[in-house]
């Protein structure tokens, strides 16, 4: 079965959410992958703003906003477990 939202296929359910929901998972959580300091900060930065638009769109009465900045301030605080299991020495539960 395929899924379509507003005429694009889905692929997952991250996708999914993505285009339901018109938040980037990726922006407000991290990617999966490595990313340096500079690209962390500017990925934060721009998360931040989009969150500060959202929130001042609730607070105007826009309800749909209001639920995207809850999901989108609950991804900030997810970290994916790829990424904190790199953090570590495999095993021994101590920091790398």
């Amino acid at each position: 079965m395929r899924t379509f939202v507003a005429g694009q296929e889905a692929h997952g359910d991250t996708e999914f959410a993505e285009l339901a929901l018109g938040i980037d998972v990726d922006l407000f959580r991290g990617p999966l992958e490595f990313e340096t300091d500079g690209e962390r900060a500017a990925r934060q930065d721009a998360a931040r703003d989009i969150l500060a638009d959202l929130r001042a769109g609730a607070a105007a009465g826009d309800e749909i906003a209001g639920w995207d900045a809850l999901y989108a301030d609950a991804l900030t605080r997810t970290v994916p477990f790829l990424r904190s299991a790199r953090v570590f020495r495999s095993g021994t539960g101590e920091a790398a």
